[in-house]
């Protein structure tokens, strides 16, 4: 949630007693709240709404005089995509909780002509639950304010004035995707009204006039008095409000650099819609290949001629991007075109399948009118590869301008870093690009599959935001949107807005799944909640997260176990997840969640009720956090060793005894191991022995911070050389995988919250790290190992820390121009001569004063 008028002025004594936020807590109506009367909540004139139903919403206005200004707010319920006079003007809106839906503005100033215009919206309606839609309904509305050169002014709102029509040229009531995914979208161009966003069309009695909806202009569709059906919610919402959008819209780009990488002819041996409606094995075989005289560029022209038979072109673009995929077909009517879409895979020729429909059922069915058609999906997807399969019909196809509208957040900056090592360089790029896919309006794991964002593992890209691109508005969204996943039992649902967690409750409830609500998200919630804190300095974006975060502490406290530990089974709905590969057993994790429970508690929450005036509060953290560590280190620490063992109360019976990366990495991060012993954890963490569980690569960034802390650039250079630069989706797909391994044409994700080696290359190689809120006051300790050049822009609030180190080791020359406003210093061998003013001196390092507005330049022989 967003916008709560919380102070760090205000005292407010945390309530322990209930952990049900209140409208009080809340503040409605927020900072962000919107108010669009005198519109309306609109629709099609219908007593029930199917899953999947696209309406058409219509406005023709007249432009008489010269236009100053034309802004104004627009939201569809679910999906909408906004076109004046028939040109695309935008899609959306961000994924929202639907108690918070946010409206996205509008400027047609360059959309609108002197005349006639007509104003048109095409709105899906999910009805199923969606990874980035939990729950809904149908619903429009719309604001337009147009200013004119004169003075005067006109306002367009939605209401019964407006013309709409049911589309169904795509069926309404359509079954879903997958399970996390709401479209399975088929589209009938023979069906299709076109020309209807122009002046000049002709309504038929096919459209009919908006229905009213009873519900508040300062509420979203939630809260009107449309069924959604498949839900049956009321319209009584005790919480919501209606919002602005609280990030830019997002850019969309068209890309047509796409390679014809396949062609051949395969035979059905059951129809079709058998195969892509249920999935029949061996619906279709291989038939020969399909030649093209410009088969790099198109056009693609060949024919159908025989029944049973149909053609798959397979098409490849460099680097994984999300977009819309599209192309031009001159086709008989009624050829059918299945459009597919992958992250990973084999060719035909190389042994890979002839279909690529295994990732989640990604395709798109579209139907052909007669002549040529214009096609692009309604929604977005995750892209390496495009296949089309055309089939249905006989005679001349004729394919052409086949490209992708890459869909990319509006960054602030461009990021800058460089290094003279190709391999890193290689996974700097690949992370890079990793974050222009899976961070838009929302911060997910990867765009191929849920779409959701996650706290935990996939909240350390917030800190290449902060640090490479300079963005604040998003993570602020993600932690007020994330935060609204607060269940009244006072636990997160750790993908929010989702529809996954709320049905995993059902299923927890049965028992029917091991995935519930992950704790240990929560608590990296809390981290992410800190560091934009720390990063920034503003603590208004917390407003309404810091009294979530507060009842999360509460129900901490009241799990609590007769071994004085946070348990990580048996504990009812919620459950401890902490990483796919790195543990045995379930049992295995409890050392592992309470260290990290420990660290947070000490470092983040402690902080954060620091900044809030909330000094018995800081305590009782502090307190809760010490008696965490002491359980801990009772159970799990082994003296002898000086190590956290994860089964330590269970080695005999289990015959071994195991260790994890995460347990050793946080003990080392946060000095929480008994009298500073972390020499033997910084062994086992560089030679890796074989009882040591090692991390998936997103939960990685933990193992490389505490190589950094412990002064070894060379142990993390070896683990981007050992398992990092073999990623296959690094010179595939230029993105970074899911797990270390990944299979082409499966569920695998080429491109995921997996960019620990670029945080890695800024926090402990360049070695910036701020110390107080806003870098007000940073420190930074270079450690390039063997590299020969190393330059990155670090944003800060108050502007680029630019640091450039070049040379080899011993003959290195040190750049760093400091922004103004802030100050920090810089650690070094104690055997370097500088004039730079000395701070301090301890442990064979020197630390030095550097000053806003500073632009320095050191020649070093110690580094």
């Amino acid at each position: 949630m967003m916008g709560a008028g919380f102070s760090p002025k205000q005292e407010i004594k945390p309530d322990y007693t209930n952990a049900r936020l209140s409208v009080q807590e809340l503040q409605l109506p927020s900072k962000y709240a919107l108010d669009l009367s005198p519109s309306r909540w609109i629709w099609y004139p219908s007593a029930r709404t199917l899953a999947n139903t696209f309406i058409l919403f219509r406005k023709t206005i007249s432009i008489l005089k010269e236009i100053k200004s034309a802004t104004g707010w627009i939201l569809g319920d679910s999906r909408y995509l906004l076109e004046v006079n028939g040109t695309r003007v935008q899609w959306g809106p961000p994924p929202s909780d639907p108690r918070f839906s946010e409206a996205d503005p509008v400027d047609l100033k360059n959309f609108l002509s002197t005349g006639e215009n007509v104003i048109g919206a095409t709105v899906l309606y999910y009805g199923y639950g969606d990874g980035t839609w939990p729950v809904g309904k149908p619903g429009f509305i719309y604001y337009l304010k147009i200013d004119y050169a004169d003075g005067t002014d006109q306002t367009i709102t939605s209401d019964q004035t407006w013309d709409c029509h049911l589309a169904r040229s795509w069926k309404p009531g359509q079954y879903k995707r997958w399970y996390l995914r709401a479209l399975q979208e088929e589209f009938d161009a023979r069906k299709y009204p076109f020309g209807w966003q122009s002046p000049d069309y002709s309504l038929d009695n096919t459209w009919l006039k908006a229905k009213l909806l009873s519900g508040k202009a300062t509420q979203p569709a939630l809260s009107t008095n449309n069924s959604d059906y498949m839900y049956d919610s009321s319209g009584n919402a005790t919480i919501a409000e209606l919002r602005k959008r609280s990030v830019p819209l997002l850019k969309e780009i068209d890309h047509d650099i796409v390679k014809l990488e396949e062609a051949y002819w395969i035979k059905w041996n059951r129809p079709p819609e058998d195969y892509f409606d249920v999935i029949v094995p061996d619906a279709c075989k291989f038939h020969g290949e399909l030649s093209f005289t410009n088969s790099s560029s198109g056009p693609w022209t060949f024919s159908l001629n025989e029944n049973g038979i149909g053609a798959v072109l397979t098409f490849a673009i460099q680097d994984q991007m999300v977009g819309w995929p599209f192309f031009t077909i001159d086709a008989p009517e009624g050829t059918i075109i299945e459009l597919m879409v992958q992250e990973g895979h084999k060719l035909v020729k190389d042994g890979g399948p002839v279909i690529i429909n295994n990732h989640f059922n990604s395709w798109t069915r579209l139907i052909c009118k007669a002549g040529e058609n214009h096609f692009q999906p309604f929604d977005f997807e995750s892209i390496k590869w495009i296949q089309l399969h055309i089939h249905g019909t006989k005679g001349e196809i004729n394919i052409k301008n086949l490209g992708i509208k890459r869909r990319m957040y509006q960054w602030p900056n461009p990021p800058k870093v460089r290094t003279s090592d190709d391999n890193l360089q290689k996974l700097i790029n690949a992370s890079i690009n990793t974050i222009y896919n899976n961070s838009q309006e929302t911060v997910v794991d990867g765009m191929g599959r849920e779409r959701q964002q996650y706290s935990g593992d996939c909240g350390h890209v917030l800190h290449a935001l902060y640090r490479s691109f300079g963005e604040q508005q998003l993570p602020a969204r993600y932690l007020n949107t994330f935060s609204q996943g607060l269940t009244q039992e006072g636990y997160f649902l750790d993908t929010w807005p989702a529809y996954d967690r709320l049905n995993r409750l059902q299923q927890r409830q049965l028992g029917l799944t091991k995935w519930g609500p992950l704790l240990d998200h929560g608590v990296g919630f809390n981290f992410d909640s800190y560091h934009h804190y720390l990063y920034t300095g503003d603590l208004s974006a917390l407003d309404e997260v810091w009294p979530r975060l507060k009842q999360f502490f509460q129900y901490l406290k009241s799990i609590v176990g007769t071994d004085g530990l946070l348990p990580v089974e048996d504990f009812g709905i919620p459950a401890v997840w902490i990483d796919h590969e790195a543990y045995k057993l379930q049992r295995h994790k409890q050392c592992a969640f309470n260290l990290y429970a420990t660290a947070m508690y000490r470092h983040a929450f402690s902080s954060l009720a620091d900044a809030f005036h909330e000094p018995e509060l800081k305590q009782d953290a502090l307190s809760f956090a010490d008696s965490l560590l002491q359980h801990t280190i009772s159970k799990y620490w082994e003296p002898t060793e000086q190590l956290f063992i994860c089964n330590k109360p269970w080695t005999k019976e289990e015959g071994e005894t195991l260790l994890c990366d995460r347990s050793l990495s946080t003990a080392i991060l946060f000095d929480l191991s008994p009298n500073g012993q972390s020499g033997k954890a910084i062994d086992v963490l560089i030679k890796k022995p074989k009882n040591l569980g090692l991390s998936y690569p997103t939960n990685t960034n933990w193992y490389l911070w505490a190589l950094g802390k412990a002064g070894k650039p060379d142990a993390i250079f070896a683990d981007f050389e050992q398992r990092w630069i073999k990623m296959d989706s690094v010179h595939l797909n230029n993105a970074m995988q899911e797990f270390w391994n990944v299979i082409p044409d499966s569920g695998s994700l080429w491109s995921h919250a997996s960019i620990a080696p670029l945080l890695s290359v800024y926090m402990d190689l360049a070695g910036i790290r701020p110390i107080e809120p806003g870098y007000k006051y940073f420190k930074i300790q270079p450690q390039p190992g063997d590299l020969e050049l190393l330059e990155l822009d670090n944003y800060t609030p108050s502007g680029p820390i630019k640091f450039s180190l070049n040379g080899w080791k011993g003959k290195r020359v040190l750049k760093l121009n400091i922004p103004g406003g802030i100050r920090g210093e810089l650690i070094l061998d104690e055997k370097e001569k500088t004039k730079l003013k000395e701070l301090s001196h301890q442990f064979g390092m020197k630390s030095y004063e550097l000053e806003g507005g500073m632009n320095i330049e050191l020649k070093l022989k110690y580094l």
